[in-house]
């Protein structure tokens, strides 16, 4: 950013209309003593720009900005920026209750070639280009687009605070790292990664909460409700079956009866007895169980395999590295290449540019010859137009003299009288002249015109020169950091093995997985056979009950079939006494209670085949008892097998939010680990220090014509003295003139970091050194005098000061007086 032409009305201390014009003014001075309104020039480029003022605390202070009793401040600054022209205004009124507020604020993006004296005419906001802000609230935006710098940054790079250059020089490490900080914005990354610890543990509360919630649902599983939705159809057959038997049963019932009105007794204990069979596949529950058992335990070695398989897969990408860092590495050598290949490109350019600047330049002297050589004949017919005057004159006299009279001027006999000429002398000296100021006047429009072109092109030279340096410095820091990285096939190799062991870890994954499934699986079926030989224990135990008034022997509790063919065998000898009694009876009650007994047996066996206990019933309900069991056993299936899908549903719900939050929870940890202020930060702030201390070792070698470079070690500065056989010696040893160079070049090359990580580019084309020079000694004085010569001469920028030291102000060749009476303050160009 470099400003053109300043205009203020009602602003603080100057009241009046006040214009000051930048125009060419590359090296200038604002001076004048204490209090006159130095400081507060550059209070108006400030406030115009971003509608506040250092020193006024904020955009709080707006109230500083109007003169008192005045009731409007109006300020405007046209300006370049990156080879384009600008102009800002901003309005502040005083309302009738006392409050101060911006009533306009606007920036426009002027036309090439527009002349800023036609802004002394008053013309609209309208007419000065496009309109890139129109009210207030678009002004922050618009202005950082255009200047490149936020408000801290422009004031921290344009605009230098007084007295603090070398407090960043001589401060403590702790004390410059909290500066850097400060400026560069860095609080910033301790905010995303208190942010992002607070996410981490959010997260985690909420995982706790859905593990216990997945925990109370483990039993829901897909298995589970495949295994409801089978035993619900399983019972529906078994309601359908049973009503289908009891027709059957009803009927070998009735014949049942009959038969016991011929029996005594003994048929009652005959037919119970022999009712007393071996249920069916006995053998085969029994040997399912010890398969499922073996099943189950093979599962179990064969998922903590898998387990050991993946940890081992997971240890190997740990060791891989971080592929973060690869990827990095690999960005630096990407970056090396493409400055390498911009080289010759901006070298091209800046020979274009040279070869322009010089023919520009050699017209412009041609024209300047041009120029002077009619100035010359200007002078000349000036000259022949006195003596016109002369001439006629003396015509005017000798009119009324005769030969022999007195000369009215020399008071000597005049012998001859000449002629009197037929024209004015002084007429045709008049149109000499004419025709001799019109072509001076020609020459020096042509003289002025190719100037200005030459000197728009030495500008445009020296912005590509600097564009060129640039990017060769930028080539040499990638250089630098790439130096000790691997080569880019050796990261690429590194990162595409990361990658082979990513997919390996997802298969050992994917096979624990898998394990687990069939571990679960096993276990269902232990359950399974578990139930079924339960299932058979408790037919046995109503078996035995059924009997109990017999006195049954004792039951092997340790082993089914045993104890199923105990009883059998028991039953039977009991049946063979009582049958040898009454062969006749029992026969007859035999053959009607077998009959009976076997179409009970047949729907009691559809209970147990389903795996459900066969209910008690009497003898006179057995058939509403059955069937009503039936009906409720498939009721009870459908709402288990409801429930379990429910919550099968739930719990897929459950585990969905348990990734999403195990993902939320290792992005927050893995942000706030790489965000610690040991870690992260640190890098910055080394980096910062880095580029900092390169920038400002070039600018100082330049300042001080080779003598001095800068360094710093473990945060402490230093300066190399090439004068004295390369002697590091502290900064605290330099002289006050070698510290202000020293911290000058600090200040410019910390203002030209700042800009490299502002979000937009930023134009650095003027820097104003607002410092306090009183304090200095002669000598100091001098050398800072040099200094800023130097700065100035390097032509990549303007350069600026604010002083009241006469001998220092005595050295600059455009110095702005600013001077102050009763009502206003005033400033006046004094110089080139």
């Amino acid at each position: 950013m470099r400003p053109i032409r300043l205009d203020m009305s009602g602003f603080t201390v100057f009241r009046d209309q006040t214009t000051v014009d930048f125009t060419d003014a590359d090296y200038f001075a604002l001076v004048g003593p204490t209090g006159s309104g130095k400081s507060t020039v550059l209070d108006a480029i400030c406030f115009v720009l971003y509608g506040q003022v250092p020193r006024w605390g904020g955009a709080r202070g707006i109230g500083n900005a109007l003169a008192p009793s005045a009731a409007e401040a109006r300020v405007r600054l046209v300006f370049e920026s990156a080879g384009d022209r600008y102009v800002a205004t901003r309005v502040v009124r005083r309302d009738g209750r006392g409050n101060v507020k911006t009533s306009g604020a606007g920036l426009q993006l002027m036309p090439p070639g527009f002349d800023v004296t036609k802004l002394d005419t008053g013309m609209d906001l309208e007419d000065l280009g496009e309109v890139l802000a129109g009210v207030p609230a678009e002004m922050d935006e618009a202005v950082l687009h255009a200047v490149g710098l936020p408000y801290e940054q422009f004031t921290s790079c344009v605009v230098l605070p007084q007295g603090q250059f070398a407090d960043f020089l001589h401060a403590k490490p702790a004390t410059r790292q909290q500066i850097l900080i400060n400026l560069l914005g860095l609080q910033m990354y301790e905010k995303v990664q208190v942010k992002a610890a607070e996410r981490g543990k959010t997260a985690e509360a909420k995982l706790s909460m859905v593990d216990q919630s997945l925990a109370a649902l483990e039993d829901a599983t897909e298995e589970a409700v495949e295994e409801a939705a089978a035993r619900l159809a399983r019972m529906r057959e078994l309601t359908t079956e049973v009503e289908a038997a009891m027709p059957g049963l009803r009927a070998a019932r009735a014949a049942e009866e009959t038969a016991r009105g011929t029996r005594d007794t003994l048929d009652a204990e005959l037919g119970l007895l022999s009712s007393v069979r071996t249920p069916k596949g006995l053998e085969e529950a029994t040997g399912a169980i010890l398969a499922a058992r073996e099943a189950a335990g093979k599962a179990a070695v064969a998922v903590h395999e898998a387990e050991e398989a993946e940890e081992k897969v997971r240890g190997e990408l740990t060791a891989a590295g971080d592929p973060g860092s690869l990827r990095l590495a690999l960005d630096r050598h990407t970056e090396l290449e493409r400055l390498v290949e911009q080289e010759a490109w901006f070298a091209g350019k800046v020979s274009v540019a040279e070869v322009e600047s010089q023919d520009a330049r050699a017209a412009a002297d041609l024209a300047e010859s041009e120029h002077i050589g009619a100035q010359q004949l200007l002078e000349q017919a000036r000259q022949d137009y006195r003596d016109a005057q002369q001439l006629d004159r003396a015509t005017a006299l000798r009119g009324h003299l005769t030969a022999g009279d007195n000369c009215p001027v020399c008071e000597q006999p005049v012998a001859v009288v000449p002629e009197v000429p037929r024209e004015s002398a002084v007429r045709l000296a008049e149109a000499a002249g004419a025709a001799a100021r019109e072509a001076a006047e020609q020459a020096t429009a042509r003289w002025q015109q190719r100037d200005a072109v030459a000197r728009n092109l030495e500008s445009d030279l020296e912005r590509k020169r600097g564009q060129y340096e640039h990017h060769l410095t930028r080539l040499a820091e990638v250089r630098k950091a790439v130096q000790g990285l691997p080569g880019v096939e050796a990261i690429k190799q590194r990162l595409a093995e990361f990658g082979r062991l990513q997919g390996k870890l997802e298969d050992a994954t994917s096979t624990v997985r898998a394990a687990r499934d069939t571990l679960r699986s096993a276990q269902t079926a232990v359950q399974a056979a578990e139930e079924q030989q339960r299932s058979a224990w408790r037919k046995f135990d109503v078996v035995r009950d059924g009997l109990a008034r017999f006195v049954p022997p004792p039951a092997d509790r340790d082993d089914l079939a045993a104890a199923w063919q105990s009883l059998v065998g028991w039953a039977r000898a009991e049946h063979a006494a009582r049958l040898a009694r009454r062969d006749e009876a029992e026969a007859a009650v035999t053959a009607a209670h077998d009959t009976t007994v076997r179409a009970h047996a047949a729907i009691v066996a559809l209970f147990t085949e389903a795996g459900v206990q066969p209910p008690s019933a009497r003898a006179d309900d057995a058939e509403a008892t059955l069937i009503r069991a039936a009906a409720v056993t498939a009721e009870r299936a459908e709402a288990a097998w409801q429930r379990l899908a429910e919550r099968l549903e739930q719990a897929r719900e459950q585990q969905e939010q348990r990734m999403a939050l195990q993902l939320e929870s290792r992005v927050a940890k893995s942000l706030a680990g790489h965000l610690r202020a040991n870690n992260f930060e640190r890098w910055l702030l080394e980096e910062a220090l880095d580029m900092l201390v390169d920038g400002a070792s070039r600018i100082l070698r330049e300042l001080t014509g080779g003598q001095y470079e800068l360094m710093h070690d473990k945060g402490e500065f230093y300066v190399v003295d090439h004068h004295d056989a390369g002697l590091r010696r502290a900064v605290r040893t330099l002289s006050g003139g070698e510290t202000f160079q020293a911290s000058l070049a600090l200040a410019l090359a910390l203002s030209e970091q700042l800009a490299g990580m502002s979000t937009t580019a930023a134009s650095l084309e003027s820097i104003v050194l607002d410092e306090g020079f009183g304090s200095l000694d002669a000598a100091t004085l001098d050398v800072v005098a040099a200094t800023l010569e130097n700065l100035a001469a390097r032509g990549d920028r303007m350069v600026g000061l604010v002083t009241h030291v006469q001998g220092l102000a005595e050295r600059v060749p455009v110095r702005f007086e600013v001077h102050k009476d009763a009502r206003t303050a005033y400033v006046e160009r004094v110089g080139l």
